[in-house]
């Protein structure tokens, strides 16, 4: 479908020397270009993100990067950390105050028993 200047079908490496050269040129635009990693992978994996924030089914993701297993494109949902925290704030979960994971040591019947042994 894509071809090369030569007329041969473009390969993997071709692709990438393509996004190298068209990055380069947009960090005259936007400068804090120059200090990201811009790929192939990086593109693919920033599209399956904003599809899975866009409500995308997960398996339609999966389908559409061509993943044979569901495990593989569920990495895409657990690395959405800013939708993470968007969640956490939705729910107040950082506002809550923390709960004593030793509830026994306010206890002090609990207490004067442990001492007693």
């Amino acid at each position: 479908m894509f071809l090369n200047h030569r007329g041969q079908v473009i390969t993997r490496h071709g692709i990438h020397r393509l996004i190298s050269r068209y990055a380069r040129k947009a960090t005259d635009l936007c400068p804090s270009l120059a200090r990201k990693r811009i790929s192939p992978h990086v593109i693919r994996h920033t599209t399956a993100t904003h599809l899975l924030r866009a409500g995308v089914d997960i398996n339609t993701i999966r389908a559409w990067l061509g993943h044979v297993s569901i495990d593989t494109t569920n990495i895409y949902a657990e690395v959405d950390l800013e939708r993470k925290a968007q969640m956490l704030n939705h729910t107040n979960a950082l506002s809550t105050p923390a709960v004593s994971k030793r509830p026994w040591k306010s206890d002090p019947t609990t207490m004067a028993f442990l001492r007693s042994l």
